[in-house]
């Protein structure tokens, strides 16, 4: 039994995580065995793709939700990672990095609060020197 084709996220979601993600120092974007992921130095900060039937996917595992959904996974700590990935939907925790949180990403996403998430993100992932050239 073959698989269905592989379904890529929009152009217009990856080009609005890409407006914050590639703001940011050194970062920079690429194709990832299934969506689109932005990274600082080697590590992944962003990842945006499409949870599908015929393919593995922690959000679909976790949710049960069965039709394709567009998710954004990014890296979070402390407090802010406790109530994301406590919060129920939009938000859910993959299994398989206590840090790493997801994110449907829909007609209800709040585009700023992403932009705030991934730029929280990439000052996880990002050495002190450049995370010193973001300020606060």
């Amino acid at each position: 039994m073959s698989r269905p084709p592989r379904i890529e996220p929009s152009g217009d979601v990856v080009a609005r995580i890409g407006s914050t993600a590639l703001a940011l120092p050194d970062a920079y974007e690429e194709d990832a065995w299934t969506g689109i992921r932005w990274r600082v130095r080697s590590k992944t900060f962003a990842h945006v793709l499409v949870a599908q039937e015929g393919y593995t996917s922690a959000y679909r595992d976790v949710t049960g939700v069965t039709e394709p959904t567009t998710v954004l996974t990014f890296r979070s700590s402390g407090d802010e990672l406790s109530a994301l990935a406590n919060a129920g939907p939009p938000f859910y925790q993959p299994p398989w990095s206590p840090t790493v949180v997801g994110m449907v990403l829909d007609v209800d996403t709040d585009w700023d609060e992403v932009a705030e998430l991934v730029t929280e993100s990439y000052r996880f992932c990002a050495p002190l020197t450049l995370r010193r050239r973001l300020g606060r």
